[in-house]
């Protein structure tokens, strides 16, 4: 496992395949990776000049040999993998340089912002990774993954069905997030979690640009650090990259200072930007780096520091609740996931999420509300059963670090849990109780909490990810047990420095005036040590009393929390505690994803209103304030995509009842669609058609390489008023000029909008396209524009 080391301080990766291919002579639409099988020579050459220029580890080329790119094409995954395996090995013979297995993304969107099924993305990697492995790959490499989830699936196939070491690297954007709003936190924390033997940036920037995005990522993670970039951005007209080898050594140099020690290059770069990379670094030394311990629990777009008082909202548990129960019966996963909502809202940090009865399959319904409860909301959860299957279901189908709530002193128990929870990277929540119950005393609870952490800490689990829930007895039966269990957290928090955990409510069971009750106990727990109480976030008393205590204690710096709470300027209502008038329902439900609440607020709405009327005054307003905060980063592409979502909803019901009465189709007019010829990535192009269709508009959608030519006569046929054009590879950029140059030559009179990672604003007036989209928002003001 550890040969990759190398005994090197600074391992040297290779640089870009598709570049040196095209200087090859790779013509317009070939698969590189199709060339394993035709082009053994060239591949293996350029495998060669890298070795000369000083690479210690050579990446296959596979990096679109998923599935789902090589269908059609005649050739299997495994079939192109272990050629170009071999290809690799054969130009490593001599050396001590060693080979990885270049995994890309599958080239789909994962749900639930997607409809590829994690399973299904879980599986198409196993194939590449058991490929590669059996035909002798010395590790596996996991990059330019902009998705967490498909970068977790693909984590988890390598894990599962080999024993290679595993890298794996992220491709960011300028403002420190992926496309799909990942952030540099959560990477560093699931990929830890997971078990990653390295990771890292490559991709999308220059050394430049990444290199703050590294510096932040440096102190999240102990793990080997990995970065490869792009010789900055290609020139649109000649393909050239901005930044020479010279200049790209130089700036990467910096690296070491960072403590990164596994460099390379990416787009862009070829054996001279090695050569000149590794004499940069000659005489280098990676510095020392001091990533800053403590505890997280997060989402791909939003990071839970528990570093003080973080609120679990305690209102999924069917425990006591008949509505609840029905629910989970009957499949009602609407009202499950209006309490997430609604506890969300009204402040909680931490979501927990149980779903035991004894008449379900547990098992399968905590996967499927999960994945419920993460597709309209970004708080990590707190996977709670008692049954191992149910834990691991939750926490593989968990999007983010999770907390596992719950484990006991019991040896038995300890054994069955602590491995899942260190399998996915999560925190375990320890009961202070085991076999023989619950102690009496602080002391035998403290006892119990030794023995949790010490078995944590056998099994891989970090102390800071140890929790433990020191138990609240209900106070009119066991009234000593109060003092006992704020002993219990103060000893804890003292001796042990382990966050401490309580359900709160349970004090006041069978007593007037829980409420006060409640928060008297809190505001104790609190003093004497209590991090994580589970509690009812729609409980504004004690919401209020978690924000007094975090100004009193400190942890709200400068008053800021507290003073937005009470001065009415919170960024984030509450959810509402009266009901809404139907336009406003209408749109509340779609600015939080929710379909079946905006399904129902329409048909409500559509009984005094016309559906145009509902259209312009709600509808589009309601999407224009989602894309609004989309563009200030409030909101990342997950909520963007649910929201529109949620919206298709009401247009639907428009449409049918619209089709009912007689009434013309609603349309807001055609856009054709495309992925221009030779160029088979079409996820932004997805996205787009996704956002697009939301806003009422008809969609034609031509898919991915489609020929000049098809695209005018299908613009012409439909009489579309846009046309819209992708292209992520500089190679594809005159497919896309020449199919502007036969739309006009058609003397149809659509307006034409382009868009794609390697376009520019200027580029795009240049080769005659009328506007210049940056993502799926700007596509949308466009389609408004041009078609009202």
């Amino acid at each position: 496992m550890g040969t990759w080391h190398l005994n090197k301080d600074f391992i040297f990766l290779d640089g870009a395949m598709g570049t040196m291919l095209q200087k090859l002579g790779m013509e317009l639409g070939e698969r590189p990776e199709l060339l394993c099988l035709t082009q053994e020579a060239k591949i293996t050459e350029i495998h060669r000049l890298y070795l000369e220029a000083g690479s210690d580890i050579l990446y296959t080329n596979t990096f679109g040999a998923s599935p789902y790119k090589l269908e059609g094409t005649g050739a299997a995954s495994e079939e192109v993998i272990s050629k170009a395996v071999e290809l690799a090995r054969r130009a490593c013979r001599g050396t001590k340089a060693l080979v990885a297995l270049d995994i890309g993304p599958i080239g789909a969107l994962l749900e639930p912002a997607g409809t590829l099924n994690f399973q299904d993305a879980y599986q198409m990697f196993r194939r590449q990774m058991a490929a590669g492995a059996a035909a002798g790959a010395n590790l596996i490499v996991i990059e330019t993954m902009a998705d967490l989830y498909e970068m977790k699936a693909a984590v988890l196939a390598a894990k599962e069905s080999t024993r290679l070491p595993v890298f794996a690297t992220m491709t960011f954007e300028e403002n420190r997030r992926t496309f799909s709003g990942c952030s540099v936190s959560a990477m560093a924390a699931v990929l830890e979690g997971l078990g990653v033997d390295a990771m890292g940036i490559n991709c999308s920037l220059g050394p430049h640009e990444i290199y703050p995005i590294a510096r932040e990522l440096s102190g999240y993670t102990s793990l080997p650090l990995i970065v490869k970039a792009n010789a900055g951005l290609p020139d649109p007209v000649t393909g050239e990259y901005a930044i020479l080898p010279e200049e790209f050594a130089r700036e990467m140099r910096r690296y070491a200072e960072l403590g990164v020690t596994i460099v390379g290059g990416c787009c862009g770069t070829t054996p001279e930007y090695i050569r000149k990379l590794k004499e940069a670094f000659a005489g280098a030394a990676p510095a020392a780096r001091q990533p800053v311990s403590g505890s997280i629990l997060c989402t791909p777009t939003r990071t839970v520091s528990i570093d003080g008082v973080r609120v679990i909202g305690e209102r999924i548990n069917p425990t006591g609740k008949p509505r609840f129960q029905q629910a989970l019966r009957e499949g009602d996963l609407n009202y499950i996931v209006s309490q997430g909502v609604s506890q969300a809202e009204a402040g909680a940090d931490i979501l927990d999420v149980n779903v035991g009865l004894p008449d379900i399959d547990e098992p399968k319904v905590m996967e499927t509300v999960v994945k419920s409860l993460q597709s309209v909301l970004d708080l990590p959860l707190q996977i709670d059963s008692s049954d191992p299957l149910a834990i691991e279901a939750g926490l593989r189908a968990c999007n983010g670090k999770a907390a596992v709530n719950s484990v006991n002193g019991d040896r038995k128990v300890l054994g069955k849990v602590l491995p899942i929870v260190k399998k996915y990277g999560a925190a375990v929540v320890g009961l202070t109780l085991d076999e023989k119950g619950i102690p009496a005393t602080a002391e035998e609870r403290f006892a119990i909490a030794e023995r949790i952490l010490a078995e944590a800490l056998r099994h891989g689990i970090r102390k800071e990810d140890v929790y433990i829930d020191c138990l609240t007895m209900t106070v009119s039966a066991r009234q000593a047990d109060a003092a006992e269990t704020l002993r219990a957290v103060s000893m804890v928090r003292e001796k042990l420095g382990l966050h401490t955990v309580l359900g709160v409510s349970n004090i006041s069971f069978g007593l007037p005036r829980r409420e006060l009750i409640n928060r008297s106990f809190l505001t104790l727990a609190m003093g004497r040590g209590l991090t994580l109480p589970i509690l009812n976030p729609n409980s504004r008393e004690m919401m209020d009393t978690v924000a007094a205590f975090r100004l009193l204690s400190g942890e709200d710096k400068d008053s800021k929390e507290y003073i937005a709470r009470f001065s009415g300027s919170e960024t984030v209502q509450a959810a509402p505690e009266e009901a809404l008038a139907p336009g406003e329902s209408l749109e509340y439900a779609i600015s939080r994803g929710l379909k079946d609440e905006t399904r129902q607020a329409v048909k409500s709405l559509l009984s005094s209103t016309d559906g145009l009327t509902i259209v312009n005054e709600h509808l589009i307003p309601a999407l224009d304030r989602v894309g609004d905060r989309f563009e200030r980063g409030e909101i990342f592409l997950p909520q963007l995509i649910h929201s529109a979502a949620a919206a298709q909803q009401a247009f639907e019901e428009i449409k049918t009842v619209l089709s009912k009465a007689g009434g013309a189709p609603m349309s807001k007019g055609k856009i054709v669609l495309a992925t221009v010829r030779g160029d088979i990535h079409d996820i932004g192009k997805n996205i787009v058609k996704i956002i697009l269709e939301n806003y009422g508009y008809k969609i034609i959608d031509l898919g991915r390489d489609v020929e000049p030519n098809l695209v005018a006569k299908t613009a012409i046929k439909e009489g579309a008023g846009l046309v819209g054009l992708s292209a992520l590879m500089t190679t594809t950029l005159k497919s896309m000029e020449e199919t502007i140059t036969i739309l006009r030559k058609s003397g149809h009179g659509c307006k034409i909008m382009v868009g794609g990672a390697v376009l520019t604003p200027e580029y795009a007036a240049r080769i005659g396209a009328d506007y210049y989209a940056k993502d799926a928002k700007q596509a949308a003001d466009i389609a408004k524009e041009v078609l009202g």
